[in-house]
């Protein structure tokens, strides 16, 4: 059968209605007209491979076209000179991500229940959904504040030298806007992502970048605002993006089911949300902050200022590939919670298969490049040939890296597919702070190895984790993950429910008196 015919031959086989592409992955993977398991294979990776590019193309643009901002305004900060860009690395890798990573986390609570509501067609609740995580996101945001207002003797306070700790902190003040952009973003993307709708918020970035590029340079460069001007000019894209998303939600007709407007009802439930909100969050936030921690180690070596430049040089570059793995960390999320959501266990196998060898694919390719150009790289931030002599000599254990982000990211989101976040937590917690940072510690200081030391026990962390999660993707029953997402919705839809019932109640009450 031709992927031409696929449609024809479900048509035959189901009602005479639409029959959307899960369901159809569904039907072909059940081999309900005995296929040769070749020519059923191959309808199956067709259809797969579409739905996959649908949601990870325009996801990768999103997450890419985001980090670019955050990379062009580190450029911008080093071409200022080598301790402007310090500064910035240290305030992005070293503060900044403490925020993201929460912020990213705790949104991913919307990532698993509104993908497994839509896939059961249980389209008003992702409205309700959204508002609570935003308002939890707010509140998170207040003390978070706290943190970027007194980042300089957190900073100190941790052993950093004073010249790079005060610029930093200068830096860290102009982000203080984005930690609130963040806390309606997350949300709202994977609000937005649950329903496949990617396109429109891969444009907004696509958009925002040339944007945020003219305000970085009249900002830096004509008004004179120097480090603090350029993350001021990255929370005001942020706030941009968030505009324009929210404004798409309430125009399109797309999210006509799924928004019905502001509600009481996203105040209701909250103590059982932040519960899952939290482990959401813990789940990113022990990976995110494990980078951090490397970057901060990485300025108590001898001469910080190259270590640093070096080491964030690289992590720059591991992060912008990095988001490519995490538009497909979105799409794999997104296709296991929806076939999940829909009781179809077969296509959400199938789609974590397909996701991670793409995914490992591309990520391969791309370390390939990096060994090819590691004595060049450095001159995109930089014109400091130390740092560049550096930055090769890291390359080798970069190109490793962005190996392993090829596979253990999209795992991470079929974790959050399946709502395993809890799980993950704990994974993250022995394979990366039991394991790799006191080993990057003991290389790194103690046997002399630097920041070399340093990534190794990195790596020797994310291997770890990568390989217990690819030996718990492998065991999945994916029948009981159905069954276990039918009652994870059925729980989050009774208080909604009940207080509909009790609304309609005092209305029949009201109008009775």
């Amino acid at each position: 059968m031709e992927p031409g015919e696929v449609e024809e031959h479900l048509l035959d086989h189901g009602s005479s209605g639409h029959i959307d592409d899960k369901n159809r992955l569904e039907v072909i993977l059940s081999n309900a007209d005995d296929q040769p398991w070749i020519k059923m294979m191959r309808d199956a990776v067709f259809l797969e491979s579409k739905l996959l590019c649908r949601l990870a193309l325009p996801a990768v643009i999103v997450y890419m076209v985001n980090y670019i901002m955050s990379m062009a305004t580190q450029i911008f900060s080093g071409h200022l000179g080598n301790l402007e860009l310090a500064a910035a690395s240290l305030g992005n890798r070293g503060i900044q991500v403490f925020a993201y990573g929460l912020m990213l986390g705790m949104g991913s609570a919307v990532e698993t229940l509104c993908g497994q509501a839509y896939g059961a067609k249980n389209y008003d609740m992702l409205g309700i959904y959204l508002q609570r995580s935003t308002v939890l996101l707010m509140a998170a945001a207040i003390p978070l504040t706290l943190i970027y207002v007194f980042s300089k003797p957190l900073l100190l306070l941790l052993r950093e030298s004073e010249k790079i700790a005060s610029a930093a902190a200068i830096f860290v003040y102009g982000l203080i806007p984005q930690i609130y952009a963040y806390a309606a973003n997350f949300p709202i993307q994977k609000f937005l992502q649950a329903q496949s709708i990617v396109m429109p918020s891969a444009l907004i970035s696509f958009c925002t970048i040339f944007v945020h590029l003219l305000l970085s340079w009249l900002a830096i460069y004509k008004l004179g605002w120097g480090i603090f001007g350029a993350a001021f000019v990255l929370s005001v894209s942020w706030w941009i993006v968030v505009i324009a998303q929210f404004v798409y939600i309430l125009k399109t007709p797309k999210c006509k089911l799924t928004w019905t407007g502001f509600s009481l009802q996203a105040f209701s439930g909250l103590p059982s949300f932040l519960k899952l909100s939290i482990a959401s969050a813990v789940m990113l936030c022990l990976e995110a902050w494990y980078i951090q921690i490397l970057v901060l180690l990485a300025g108590l070596l001898d001469n910080p200022e190259i270590a640093l430049d070096s080491l964030s040089i690289c992590m720059t570059v591991l992060g912008l590939l990095f988001m490519i793995s995490v538009g497909f960390n979105a799409a794999a999320s997104v296709r296991v919670s929806n076939e999940l959501g829909a009781g179809n266990p077969r296509a959400a196998a199938f789609a974590v298969i397909m996701v991670t060898m793409i995914s490992f694919i591309i990520s391969t390719i791309f370390a390939i490049a990096i060994l090819l150009l590691r004595n060049v790289i450095s001159y995109a931030f930089t014109e400091g040939d130390e740092v560049s002599r550096a930055v090769a000599e890291l390359c080798p254990f970069l190109a490793i890296s962005v190996i392993f982000n090829g596979v253990q990211p999209v795992l991470s989101g079929v974790a959050v597919g399946c709502g395993w976040q809890a799980l993950v937590a704990y994974i993250n917690v022995g394979c990366y702070y039991i394991i790799g940072i006191p080993v990057g510690c003991l290389l790194g200081f103690k046997f002399g190895f630097g920041v070399k030391g340093i990534w190794l026990g990195m790596l020797g962390g994310t291997c770890l984790q990568t390989i217990i999660l690819i030996v718990i993707t492998y065991k999945t029953d994916w029948k009981k993950e159905v069954e276990k997402a039918s009652q994870r919705l059925s729980t989050w839809r009774v208080k909604p429910q009940n207080l509909r019932d009790n609304q309609d109640t005092d209305t029949t009450k009201n109008r009775g008196d």
